[in-house]
């Protein structure tokens, strides 16, 4: 068998590190094999300078014994949060030490943060003019900071291609099962996320976690109408249909539902019913038009643009990538 160039992920570890998120493309990535069992990834931490013992926001410090040298090889460069330096957080700007760190960085380099390790890359102005998001907590300081960003803070993670962003903590792991589906394909994230006991995707963003100033009494909830849609994806769904399971006027269902889920019900079926077509373009042999009616689409054409629009590519595109895999 013909040994596989693996892919090379560098991730920055910087004063007050946060050792869970520091953590996560290693277990992440660190999961994902192929059909062999091969590697696919190689993992290495890295600070501004070989050697350095760092503070963590844990009760203990960390020795990385690499500096900015594994950059010359790596594929990727994952920063995630870290509460120092002051001058990142309080006038948006890298000390000359983290600069020289993001001037090393090989063109074509794919760039990642996690939560708070947004503000590193916006301060390297590697943010401006994209999408990206990070912890909703700090969503609006990070906009005031960096207003050229534009700033996203209702979702989870963001892909700009070659520069993507988290939210906060756990984002973090929805965005690095992300990057092993888009680099080798929807078998190996599954794969990855089961090992790992995390869903390969969640619905929804960061709004069903806000705190709201008046929360109202939670009497009733949305669970028995999510799980009915979900047994009936391949029929004509009205909102009434959905408040009905429920016994809620529509408006009362309306504001319950997103409340609970973070978006729209019509938002939610739409994410469901493209997630449906995904498993079956995956998973089954359906013409197109088999895989749209099963997903409640109707038709292929509607399909289509559902999926264009969540995904980036068209249903057969998304098949002939994903039905094998990029892996191999």
């Amino acid at each position: 068998m013909p040994s596989r160039k693996l892919h090379r992920i560098a991730v920055l570890a910087l004063p007050e590190v946060i050792p869970f998120e520091l953590g996560i493309p290693h277990r992440i990535f660190g999961r994902a094999n192929d059909e062999h069992g091969v590697p696919l990834y190689e993992v290495v931490t890295f600070g501004t300078e070989p050697g350095q013992l760092l503070d963590t926001q844990a009760d203990f410090k960390l020795c990385v014994e690499h500096g900015p040298e594994v950059l010359a090889q790596a594929d990727t460069v994952i920063v995630p949060a870290a509460y120092e330096p002051a001058s990142l957080y309080q006038e948006g700007r890298l000390p000359e030490e983290i600069a020289e760190v993001f001037r090393q960085v090989r063109p074509g380099t794919r760039l990642a943060s996690i939560c708070t390790g947004g503000y590193v890359l916006a301060a390297a102005g590697l943010l401006d003019g994209r999408p990206a998001t990070t912890h909703w907590h700090w969503a609006e300081h990070f906009q005031r900071l960096f207003p050229a960003v534009r700033v996203d803070p209702e979702v989870l993670y963001v892909d700009d291609g070659d520069v993507l962003t988290s939210a906060g903590v756990a984002a973090g792991i929805d965005l690095c099962v992300h990057m092993v589906r888009r680099d080798f394909g929807a078998a190996v994230a599954n794969d990855v996320a089961r090992r790992s006991v995390v869903p390969p995707h969640r619905d929804g963003g960061q709004s069903q976690y806000i705190r709201r100033p008046v929360p109202e009494p939670q009497l009733a909830t949305t669970t028995a109408a999510r799980a009915w849609a979900l047994g009936h994806l391949h029929e004509p769904i009205q909102l009434r249909d959905m408040a009905e399971q429920e016994s809620m006027s529509v408006r009362t269902f309306t504001r319950r539902f997103r409340e609970e889920v973070g978006v729209s019900p019509g938002q939610w079926l739409a994410q469901q019913r493209v997630e449906r077509a995904r498993h079956l373009l995956e998973s089954s042999d359906l013409s197109m038009e088999g895989v749209a009616r099963e997903a409640g689409f109707g038709t292929a054409q509607s399909m289509r643009g559902h999926v264009q629009g969540a995904l980036g590519v068209s249903p057969t595109v998304y098949r002939r990538t994903f039905r094998t895999g990029r892996v191999g």
